[in-house]
């Protein structure tokens, strides 16, 4: 009899009880670039029960962006990581008791708001079958563009030469310059400038001098302005904007 109490007993224990920390590495790769990582902010992960919503695991990837000649010089072997001990990456360890279904979302980079951009896929984890090594790599398309100059809000006399000036950078934060891996020459910059009156200009951005900072001079009648900047890779489809208002007296 306290045999079979005992079975019985053992049978109905709780399901936490045979659960298992199973780790899975996490990692956001900017689309023609490196590892999203410390250096801009890293990109926000949530690991979620894909039925349920439920989160299991969440945080921020950090870490360098890699080695430059491994990801973006050498061929790419199968089987060889990209990645090492340094490389940006979220461990995510999750306590399962059972194979579970998971939606790995990555909103990269996290801090620039008018650049971030949400990758995700599915999975199946599985109790004690960790995933390592480079683990789950989600691209992230995109530049960051960032307008300098003018200023939001910007009052701005009409007979003042208006300069015109961007930021832009891979979604790694690697650099854009003339002749460099990503190549200034390779991309379109441009500025348009919408009136009250919906009247467009178009001007191109060049860089010159400063990495990543992209300029032009123009001159502008009185009145309100929107400015919007894009930056754009006809080779891989690579796009980012930003915008802001000014005012010219």
């Amino acid at each position: 009899m306290y045999r079979l109490l005992f079975i019985l007993s053992f049978l109905y224990l709780p399901t936490q009880a045979f659960s298992q920390e199973t780790s899975v590495m996490i990692r956001a790769k900017a689309k023609d670039a490196k590892f999203i990582g410390s250096s801009i902010g890293g990109a926000k992960v949530l690991v979620k029960e894909t039925l349920t919503g439920k989160i299991l695991a969440e945080g921020i990837t950090t870490g360098s962006t890699g080695n430059t000649e491994k990801i973006m010089k050498l061929d790419h072997k199968r089987g060889v990581d990209l990645s090492d001990n340094e490389t940006a990456g979220f461990l995510a360890k999750l306590e399962i008791d059972e194979p579970k279904f998971v939606t790995v979302e990555v909103f990269g980079p996290v801090n620039k708001k008018q650049a971030v951009v949400l990758s995700s896929t599915q999975l199946w984890v599985i109790p004690g079958k960790n995933i390592t090594g480079d683990g789950i790599v989600l691209e992230i398309p995109g530049f960051i563009v960032d307008i300098l100059s003018p200023q939001t809000h910007e009052r701005i006399d009409a007979s003042a030469k208006i300069k015109l000036a961007a930021n832009v950078v891979m979604m790694c934060g690697c650099p854009v310059t003339e002749d460099g891996i990503w190549d200034a020459h390779q991309y379109e910059v441009k500025a348009v400038i919408t009136g009250q009156n919906d009247s467009k200009k178009e001007i191109e951005l060049e860089q010159k001098e400063k990495a990543s900072t992209f300029t032009a001079e123009v001159n502008l009648e009185k009145g309100l302005y929107e400015l919007l900047i894009y930056a754009y890779d006809p080779l891989t489809g690579n796009t980012g904007v930003d915008k802001t208002n000014i005012i010219i007296n």
